[in-house]
């Protein structure tokens, strides 16, 4: 097969190479405004797709030969990689770029499809909206092909990898991290040098010989404006006619956090964007004029002073263990550090309990033995009163269904246990999160843990010369 399928994708890139010099020829003479392609060219070009497809049904990961099996195809000359993925009448569609994926060896194809299926399974259609009105696109763009190309062997050279962004931007970023996470590392880098100044004609031509990282996810805008939720119930459905097989283990992993991730950002990235959104509070100066009334030299005018209120509620009647809400604080603690703002910890059931000041780990106090019902009207009580600026409720969800003091002039976040269902309440005033659940260690003593026979020489740690 293998020297029948190197001749067939040689034959298809010198008639592909045809087509876009007479559409060069056509668009000079100024008759061509798009790239022609005729249906024997159409029918060939699949033809290979379909040999491609085979040989990954024949292999263990034939999860992806199921699932492209589902998926509509199409040829798009002006892709800016060798394939791309968007969401159109119900359905997945995989396109091909011809002179980029004409070029490549069986298995690097293989790859390459296997690319576009994990960034489904990934939800990156979805996720990545959330983040661009806020980050780069080439930021974006590479931070979903580290998370994708980490499971991937056979890459095209010109892939982007984790090895390859932390060489080439002297970065140390860590693996399998969640794509969030690459984005804000690879945009603070982005930050520090200056944008090129846009090239007018970089997009003029409609045919695409070379693999542009920033553009290699275009093809996502043109998907059917679709709600989140549906697009992944389509992807679910996918999943499930996909699975003849066994399936790898990062793969059902993917597809367990697919399934349960509800299309949202994790809490702690959404804290993250929250924390930009969080007013500083201000402080009185003498060197600057009022800016109401700049002509009274006897009133202060204002600094920002850079440091504003955080509360950290934690619902210690639920079941919200020490390790989830340790684990969850220290995340907390690494976002705010940069910001320097004050944070104070209040411990709650029906009422509050306890009140203290954090600034590192270390200052986090062993929760109270104390486990009584759940209201969350006294935490609100006690920011409104304190004019707080954030408010983090780390609860299992379980309280009130109505508040009896609605927030004032702050943000509220809820973040859910890993074993809470949903908040009780009927309108939160904020955003609902859900908190990865950890394993949570057991320390009771079992019978099965005590020998015996009694105390012996042998249960001593062996003593070396």
């Amino acid at each position: 097969m293998t020297s029948n399928f190197e001749n067939q994708v040689q034959t298809l890139y010198e008639k592909a190479t045809l087509i876009m010099e007479e559409f060069y020829h056509s668009q000079r003479q100024g008759q061509q405004t798009g790239v022609p392609i005729p249906q024997e060219f159409k029918e060939e070009f699949f033809g290979l797709v379909d040999k491609v497809n085979l040989s990954l049904l024949e292999d263990k990961d034939n999860f992806y030969g199921y699932f492209l099996m589902q998926m509509s195809r199409e040829i798009r000359f002006d892709l800016a990689s060798p394939t791309g993925v968007n969401f159109k009448g119900a359905k997945y569609v995989l396109h091909f770029n011809p002179m980029l994926f004409l070029n490549l060896n069986l298995r690097q194809m293989e790859s390459t499809i296997k690319h576009e299926i994990l960034h489904i399974l990934s939800g990156h259609l979805w996720r990545a909206k959330e983040l661009k009105s806020r980050y780069n696109a080439l930021a974006i763009n590479m931070a979903m092909n580290i998370v994708v190309n980490a499971y991937l062997e056979d890459l095209p050279p010109y892939s982007v990898t984790l090895e390859w962004v932390n060489l080439h931007y002297s970065l140390k970023l860590l693996p399998f991290k969640p794509f969030e996470y690459y984005v804000e590392e690879i945009q603070a880098l982005l930050d520090l040098f200056e944008a090129d100044e846009p090239d007018e004609n970089k997009d003029a031509d409609e045919i695409k010989t070379e693999v542009d990282p920033e553009k290699a996810h275009d093809l996502w805008e043109e998907s059917s404006d679709t709600d989140d939720k549906t697009l992944q119930e389509f992807t679910e459905k996918f999943i499930a006619h996909a699975q003849k097989g066994s399936v790898p283990g990062y793969l059902e992993s993917m597809i367990s956090s697919l399934s349960n991730s509800q299309g949202e950002l994790p809490w702690n990235f959404y804290l993250k964007r929250l924390m930009g959104t969080v007013p500083s509070n201000h402080k009185k100066t003498v060197t600057r004029r009022n800016r109401r009334q700049p002509e009274r030299l006897d009133l202060r005018g204002q600094l920002r002073s850079h440091k504003a209120k955080i509360l950290v509620a934690l619902d210690i009647s639920g079941s919200i263990s020490d390790q989830e809400f340790n684990q969850a604080i220290k995340e907390v603690l690494a976002i705010v550090k940069n910001y320097n703002h004050d944070i104070t910890i209040v411990e709650c059931d029906n009422d509050i309990r306890r009140v203290y000041k954090v600034k590192t780990l270390k200052d986090v106090k062993d929760r109270l033995n104390i486990r009584g019902g759940t209201r969350f009207t006294p935490v609100f009580e006690y920011a409104n009163e304190h004019k707080i600026n954030l408010l983090i409720y780390f609860t299992d969800g379980q309280g009130e269904e109505k508040l009896y003091t609605t927030p004032r002039g702050y943000k509220t976040l809820w973040v859910l246990s890993g074993r809470g269902k949903e908040l009780s309440l009927e309108k939160p005033y904020g955003a609902v999160k859900k908190l990865k659940q950890v394993e949570v260690k057991d320390n009771t003593l079992k019978m099965s843990d005590v020998k015996t026979e009694g105390f012996s020489m042998q249960d001593q740690e062996r003593i070396y010369n």
